[in-house]
């Protein structure tokens, strides 16, 4: 057991209490490793089942229920050999939901009538997956494991393996989930972390009470760990060449080295990873950018169950190639085996080791908070790990230099050691193997023997490449500036001109020596056409790309920075130690006004460009929602009308060079400094964004949201076939348009929406089944108001239309319900809310986000949450149930957005990209005859009046 609290709290408590929120996390010692042969998935379905009742709590969905009343929320994993459970609740209602949850531990219902059901949301969870490129390579990848290794088990689980092929073979789930749960659920393969305010004492005292129930079996906890070696086969070191669902051409090198848990004092694969995934010069990725062959590489260990475990440790380096990159995929392993094989002759460099150490050491001795049901939910599985004493810091630092141990990890990272996976589209139709389970398409062919000859040769590496040098981003003044204003609780705007103005607050909370600098750089050239969009994306990609290499040194040193493409501006985001903050802000700015574009680059980029639009618009969510906010956002470019504008050609780098003139001769820069910066120098970065751009005033203010339709008093539904022809999943969003936002409607709908969590979980998805995503949303268009219900389901399982009508079911059971709601169950509900917007921010990143939602919509309702927990208070019950009668009602303005997913298909496979250029739009069916089928969206929004554009919230 490990309780934190911040009663009576030391200096190294204070980092990791939330006096808000409560929680609790228990890891189970066991999990898909310990799955039976003839059960797959087993364990991350008992993983499920606990969850639904216990003989003291039998109500199936009582504890969601229970957490949403007040505030919560929970979660569970299961990995290959642990299991997490996590929950977070009001600090007043802790107490009896740590009994409420130790329940599932002590005696857990799991009645028969629920398991067909479950099975459900398994099978859903595992259609989910499916497309997803990371899964399929893991389960490809494991099913090159030795046999009877559990690496090759099924850890998903799906209707056919829990249900089909039980009842096949007869076997009773009920009764071999019941033994798998006394087997497996014993208190001494268990940890637990508790976080809250109380004092320590009587947070043990808690514990001991509750869970002192826990079944202790006392048999020997399930090991693995005589199984070594799991890849030493023939089948490992080959070239597979694998058909992705998505369009993107990667190399994945990948090594199985003995387990390296036992190292973390030293941790050998952190240290090799901080070198090969370096991108300053001398970097593999570095050599690879300047031939425009890469365009990303990531190199390590994730320290999850599939990279790390009692059997082995995996070491792998994935690079996203280019189409030239592809062409040539050898010479990049080529170049990644040349780094190697220098690092192995120089060998492991204290220098480099105590840079890192002095990195990490910094950032943890000045963390900010984490959420408190994330971190219990990492201090549980640490304890698995690390001797008590290493529970809060085994997994984040580096205690140890030892050479021995780095070079032996190092010296097994050989040619011959290593399995290649080439990922490429152009592989369609050449692949004729077929993994048993996701459907992915690949073959296996030996590496070719010019190439595996000459790595085991004796070759050279390359002169171009070499270790980094010392980083000069590293802080050192860790000192906290006084103030040079008096303190307010919300920013100020410190200067104001026609070009720009800057809002500025001091920390005065956390008192770190860190800050946070925002700047919005607004221009009205962007939203002119989709064209500008496109090379609006082209200028932030190739900007991103020519600064890589000289900040990358800032960004290990804990300086993080992101270039963001708004709808309407620039987004520059820098935070971390303020100390050496202005080197990377001046560094960022001073490459936007020397932007510059070879023809090269701008090749490379427009064909990734043009695969990221195509990936995104191949996943039914986001299609879902470009159509939704095509239809409601008057001037929005699509996806799809962004995606054509590239695939048309026609774009030239002349064109990039000129649109990035006009960008940025025209602007107006907001920005928000806050942290540890005085106001003085705060200014002094928003004159030199003015400086540097030398961009003059605007002739008419840049609105920074659309304008929105209003939707008509009747329903229309918008169907979309899918675009990934294998993709089997659907997506249904009923949305309900409100109008204006003005802060009280909006808490209200929060307030509604909180109501509805549950019993829409429960409906939809724990009793009708229809999906393992279903949730209810707010929804602010632009500052237009609206709630929605989201339904993710499988077209080879239920029509999207059936999914609308259950929907219409659940909301009108649901009125009903709010109709007989009680006062104490509504004033439950207000207390909860209201609390959640109580609680103290956790870090200083909470407070700058909320800040600058303000600025970055121009909004400035910088008191926002408080005037909203006012207007909490003074709502009525009346008022809620008379507000959703109102929206859904026979005047309603809804639109349905029905996302078709392909449901004769057997396997999962990306359409081609010319598939993508054109959305196709279905008809309504007859029984869906009061809706109104929108089968052209320019016609359909030409003919509705717009909101006026709407910039304060009242």
């Amino acid at each position: 057991l490990h309780i934190s609290s911040n009663s009576n709290k030391g200096i190294d408590d204070c980092v990791f209490v939330c006096v808000c929120q409560s929680a609790a996390a228990l890891c189970v010692g066991i999990g898909s490793f310990s799955d039976p042969n003839d059960l797959p998935g087993f364990a991350h379905f008992l993983e499920h089942m606990v969850f639904m009742g216990s003989e003291k709590y039998p109500s199936e969905n009582g504890f969601d229920a229970f957490l949403k009343k007040h505030g919560g929320s929970d979660n569970a994993s299961t990995d290959c050999e642990r299991t997490v459970f996590q929950f977070d609740v009001q600090r007043k209602k802790f107490r009896e939901a740590l009994d409420r949850w130790a329940q599932f531990f002590i005696c857990p219902l799991m009645i028969r009538d629920a398991i067909d059901r479950e099975v459900e949301a398994v099978d859903s969870e595992y259609q989910l997956a499916k497309p997803s490129d990371s899964h399929r390579k893991e389960m490809l990848f494991g099913s090159l494991a030795k046999p009877g290794h559990p690496m090759g088990k099924f850890c998903w689980g799906n209707a056919q393996t829990l249900k089909t092929e039980p009842r096949k073979k007869r076997i009773n789930v009920y009764k071999r989930l019941r033994s798998f749960w006394k087997r497996h659920y014993s208190a001494h393969y268990m940890t637990l972390a508790v976080q809250s305010k109380e004092k320590l004492d009587t947070l043990e005292e808690w514990v001991k009470e509750i869970f002192s129930g826990v079944p202790n079996n006392a048999q020997p906890k399930p090991d693995f760990s005589e199984l070594l070696d799991p890849f030493d086969t023939p089948a490992f070191n080959k070239l597979y060449r694998v058909v992705p669902v998505r369009k993107v051409h990667a190399l994945t090198i990948t090594w199985s080295l003995p387990p390296q848990e036992k190292h973390y004092r030293v941790k050998p694969l952190h240290y090799i990873s901080w070198l090969i995934g370096h991108e300053g010069t001398g970097s593999i990725l570095s050599i690879l950018r300047r031939k425009c062959w890469a365009m990303a590489l990531f190199g390590g260990n994730s320290e999850t169950g599939f990279d790390q475990n009692s059997t082995y440790s995996i070491f792998s380096i994935s690079i996203t190639l280019t189409d030239q990159g592809f062409q040539n995929f050898y010479q990049v392993a080529h170049l990644v085996f040349q780094y190697l094989k220098m690092m192995q002759s120089l060998g492991p460099q204290q220098r480099i080791y105590e840079e890192i150490q002095k990195i990490e050491d910094n950032e943890f001795h000045y963390q900010e908070q984490t959420d408190p049901i994330e971190y219990v939910e990492d201090i549980c599985e640490n304890m698995q790990l690390f001797p008590k004493e290493h529970f809060l810091t085994g997994d984040q630092l580096m205690f140890q230099y030892s050479p021995e141990v780095i070079s032996a990890a190092l010296s097994l990272l050989t040619p011959d050691r290593s399995n290649l996976l080439l990922l490429s589209p152009d592989h369609e139709g050449h692949c004729p193997l077929r993994e048993k389970w996701f459907g992915t398409h690949y073959s296996v062919e030996d590496i070719q023997q010019e190439w595996r000859e000459r790595w085991n040769g004796d070759f050279e590496h390359s002169s171009d490449l070499h270790l980094p040098v010392e980083n000069k981003f590293i802080a050192t003044d860790f000192s906290l500036k006084l103030s040079d204003c008096p303190d307010t609780e919300l920013p100020v705007r410190v200067t104001a001109n026609d070009r720009g103005c800057l809002w500025y607050k001091k920390d005065n909370k956390f008192n770190i020596p860190k800050a946070y600098i925002r700047f919005h750089l607004i221009s009205p050239v962007i939203q002119q056409s989709a064209k500008n969009l496109v090379l609006f994306d082209l200028l932030v990609n190739i900007l991103g790309h020519n600064l890589a290499e000289p900040a990358y040194e800032a960004d290990v040193a804990q300086l993080d920075y992101k270039l963001s493409v708004g709808e309407h501006g620039l987004v520059i985001k820098v935070k971390g130690f303020n100390h050496k903050l202005p080197l990377l802000f001046h560094l960022i700015l001073d490459h936007l006004a020397d932007f510059s574009a070879c023809q090269d680059v701008f090749n490379m980029f427009s064909e990734q460009l043009k695969k990221a639009y195509f990936n995104i618009l191949i996943r039914p969510e986001k299609l879902g929602k470009d159509v939704r906010l095509l239809v409601l956002e008057h001037g929005r470019w699509s996806m799809v009308e962004k995606y054509q504008a590239l695939a048309d050609g026609g774009l030239t780098v002349e064109q990039l060079m000129e649109f990035s003139r006009t960008f940025k001769t025209q602007l107006y820069a907001e920005g928000l400094v806050q942290g540890n910066f005085t106001s003085q120098e705060s200014i002094q970065f928003l004159q030199y964004v003015t400086d540097k751009l030398q961009f003059s005033k605007l002739p008419a203010e840049v609105p920074v949201l659309f304008r929105v339709v209003e939707l008509p008093l009747k329903q229309h539904v918008c169907k979309v076939k899918a675009l990934n022809k294998g993709d089997a999943n659907s997506e249904v969003t009923v949305y309900y348009q409100s109008g204006l936002k003005n802060l009280r409607e909006h808490t209200l709908m929060e307030l509604l929406v909180m109501h509805m969590e549950e019993p829409c979980f429960d409906f939809l998805r724990t009793k009708e089944t229809l999906g393992y995503h279903v949730y209810p949303t707010c929804r602010n268009t632009s500052g237009v108001l609206g709630f929605s219900v989201t339904v993710e389901t499988q077209a080879t399982k239920f029509n999207t239309e059936l999914v609308e009508l259950k929907i219409e079911e659940f909301l009108s059971s649901f009125g009903e319900k709010l109709s007989a709601l009680t006062e104490g169950a509504f004033n439950t509900q207000v207390t909860a809310l209201v609390k959640l917007k109580e609680c103290e921010d956790t870090h200083l990143g909470e407070e700058v986000d909320r800040n600058w939602a303000e600025v970055v919509t121009q909004q400035y309702v910088f008191n926002r949450l408080h005037r909203e927990i006012e207007a909490l208070k003074q709502m009525t019950r009346a008022e809620l149930g008379s507000w959703y009668l109102e929206h859904r009602g026979h005047n309603c303005r809804k639109l349905s957005v029905h996302v078709v997913g392909f449901g004769d298909e057997e396997e999962c496979g990306s359409s081609s990209y010319g598939e993508v250029s054109k959305l196709t739009f279905l008809p309504a069916s007859p029984k869906m005859a009061a809706a109104t089928s929108i089968m052209d969206i320019p016609s359909f929004t030409q003919s509705l009046t717009l909101f006026p554009y709407h910039k304060i919230i009242q």
